[in-house]
């Protein structure tokens, strides 16, 4: 999966980075680095979902697919 990433440089020092197509996904980091490392991990918690919390019934079907 590729995701488009908009990267700011941070008024107070720093940069913050926010994903459009992943409505209210960003992160902030100090340096450049720890902000690529930041945003990666702002985009796998904002993907994984706990399938425990949805209610599945017999008549559902649950798939793991790529894009």
């Amino acid at each position: 999966m590729k995701l488009k990433v908009v990267i700011h440089k941070a008024e107070e020092g720093g940069y913050w980075a926010e994903v459009p197509s992943l409505a209210g996904c960003a992160t902030q980091g100090d340096t450049f680095e720890e902000l690529l490392e930041n945003i990666y991990e702002a985009i796998e918690g904002y993907l994984s979902v706990d399938i425990n919390t949805i209610e599945i019934t017999e008549n559902d079907r649950v798939m793991e697919i790529a894009v």
